[in-house]
């Protein structure tokens, strides 16, 4: 499958090299809080680390004019991982894009796809499949599928779908789909920001048979006729170009919280500072500590 492109001039992202730094002058935007560190993605990555180390760099962009810290744009998770076990310091890889809000709307950590990709790199350097289940905490079975994601999806798909959280079996039912309907379901679930398993396979439900490969059709229907699931698809489409007005319009305005958060974020770590707020302004030290630990501000 092809598609229509305009010439343009590409620059490039990152810098070739990996640089070694020190976790001591990297600078996160904010801090991975202790709940988090409970969660089972982030024993899944400390595991990971542990067994295998660290397959996947962190992103960081150089410092500022004057400045001697990175500031880590990529992998607070892994960084934070690598901190609890004293890991002195890590390879990163160097942006050259040290916007962090346009870099962290671009990518989401760890989602399907990266994960397929680390596991590829990982098996390529060598380390055996059951260790890296283990560390995954998955089979072999599992893993090997995981290892084939990408498997009849088209490049175009897995580029639109490469920063999103859609389970293996969503691109099980994906690859039942021509690549250009496979482009056109893609396009949906990123419209209505809906990846479930479900939404996929209503999607497969109202597709032609002729945008189907081997005339693959599910079993089971799900109560809803191709006339509802064809307006469904047509009220996406609308919602995108809704979602994409709002972008434009208050982009700038997350942009300048992401930032503010930056700011306070490097204000709680600064001792003399935050010793201050602490015993004098206790109330609004706390609330200062909650904006720096916050991840996003979409709630």
């Amino acid at each position: 499958m092809s598609f229509k492109s305009k010439r343009m001039r590409v620059v490039q992202a990152f810098e070739r090299d990996l640089v070694t730094i020190r976790l001591d002058k990297i600078a996160p935007l904010y801090v991975v809080p202790p709940q988090t560190k409970k969660t089972v993605k982030y024993q899944r990555i400390s595991s990971s680390i542990r067994e295998i180390g660290l397959v996947e760099p962190l992103v960081v962009s150089r410092p500022s004019a004057g400045g001697d810290h990175y500031i880590l744009l990529d992998g607070h998770m892994r960084l934070a991982v690598l901190q609890d076990q004293s890991v002195p310091q890590t390879k990163c890889i160097i942006s050259t894009d040290d916007e962090a809000f346009t870099y962290n709307r671009r990518i989401s950590r760890l989602a399907t796809i990266q994960e397929h990709k680390m596991i590829l790199r990982a098996l390529d350097k060598g380390v055996p499949e059951e260790r890296l289940a283990k560390a995954l905490n998955i089979n072999i079975a599992t893993l090997k599928e995981k290892t084939r994601l990408l498997d009849g999806i088209s490049p175009e798909v897995a580029e639109l779908l490469k920063d999103k959280q859609v389970a293996v079996t969503g691109f099980r039912l994906l690859r039942k789909m021509k690549p250009m309907r496979q482009f056109e379901a893609a396009q949906l679930m990123v419209a209505m920001n809906n990846f479930t398993v479900t939404y996929v396979k209503s999607i497969l439900v109202a597709t032609p048979d002729d945008q189907l490969k081997d005339q693959a059709k599910p079993k089971r229907k799900l109560g809803v006729s191709k006339e509802q699931l064809g307006l469904m698809e047509r009220e996406a489409s609308n919602l995108d170009k809704q979602v994409r007005l709002v972008e434009d319009r208050f982009g700038s305005d997350h942009m300048d919280l992401v930032l503010a958060r930056s700011f306070v974020a490097r204000l709680v770590r600064n001792d003399e500072v935050s010793k201050y707020l602490a015993t004098q302004h206790n109330g609004l030290f706390v609330e200062l500590s909650k904006i720096a630990e916050r991840s996003s501000f979409t709630h």
